[in-house]
């Protein structure tokens, strides 16, 4: 499997894309290069080697589904949970930028999203457009929601 290419999965959330690419997958997007695209990881052990969870909220990080968080380095996170088929996938790479299969603002279309993408990861399930992960921002001692 190549990181570099773009993907089109079905997320633990919603149909996206995922690379490790981040700035490839907001030209595809339209959007700007300065706007942060979220990671996927696989565990916690991979989020520790990225950013540090603040002890305060060690426990909300941890025991969230579907819940994207922002560290105070400014980088953002969702860990995969275990019983999710999109597990399968992350494991292969650790952690990839992943963002809904879009244009900024507008709904899923599956013909852009199939023209956009290098490989589509198909399931039994195909894909299905669902809610997006909620977004905290994490401070020391601070909470605050974002979506």
């Amino acid at each position: 499997m190549d990181k570099n290419k773009v993907y089109l999965v079905q997320t633990d959330t919603t149909v996206g894309f995922s690379s490790a690419d981040d700035e490839k997958l907001s030209t595809i997007k339209q959007r700007p290069l300065s706007q942060k695209i979220l990671q996927t990881v696989d565990s916690f052990a991979t989020l520790n080697k990225n950013a540090r969870v603040p002890k305060h909220h060690r426990k909300k990080v941890r025991y969230s589904k579907k819940t994207t968080f922002i560290y105070p380095n400014l980088k953002s996170f969702r860990v995969i949970k275990e019983d999710i088929a999109f597990k399968d996938f992350i494991q292969k790479f650790g952690n990839q930028f992943s963002t809904s299969a879009n244009l900024t603002g507008n709904k899923f279309d599956k013909d852009f999203a199939y023209e956009n993408s290098d490989i589509l990861v198909l399931t039994k399930d195909g894909f299905s457009e669902n809610i997006s992960s909620s977004i905290y921002k994490l401070g020391k001692n601070k909470l605050k929601k974002i979506r």
